[in-house]
């Protein structure tokens, strides 16, 4: 077993994601990662899962940027409605290069694409989510 002490990227889905990647637990793995708080309770699978091959082994490809990743994954989230997902991931893109901006123009073109009710329940997402993080850096 490799040692975790590089986080999941989503280690904390409700402050800044750091952009790493997930490694398979030790005895002495000090935090539980988001997945495992999140379900590891009622579907360890499941966290074990996220934690191992999505952020483990799908999101450090090389194929697509983080960047990449992180536009196609809030644009994806935003396009089924999944919302309470959002929160961490526009955390993540921002983490991952992301501007506000750029994420409110991926929210705006959605409304066309996935609906307006969609569009708007994700504006409303990141503008808490904005507001919770303070003033965007550089801005």
């Amino acid at each position: 077993m490799a040692d975790r002490s590089e986080r999941s990227p989503m280690s904390d889905p409700t402050s800044p994601a750091e952009p790493t990647v997930a490694r398979e637990p030790t005895a002495s793995a000090a935090a539980p990662t988001a997945a495992q708080r999140l379900v590891g309770d009622v579907a360890p699978d499941l966290a074990r899962f996220t934690d191992d091959v999505l952020f483990g082994q799908v999101w450090p490809r090389t194929e697509l940027t983080r960047r990449d990743r992180s536009l196609v994954t809030v644009a994806a989230l935003i396009a089924t409605g999944s919302t309470e997902q959002l929160v961490g991931h526009l955390r993540l893109a921002q983490a991952n290069g992301l501007t506000r901006s750029e994420l409110v123009e991926v929210i705006t073109h959605l409304a066309f694409y996935a609906g307006w009710p969609r569009a708007m329940s994700a504006a409303g997402v990141a503008k808490q989510v904005f507001a919770e993080d303070g003033p965007e850096a550089g801005a």
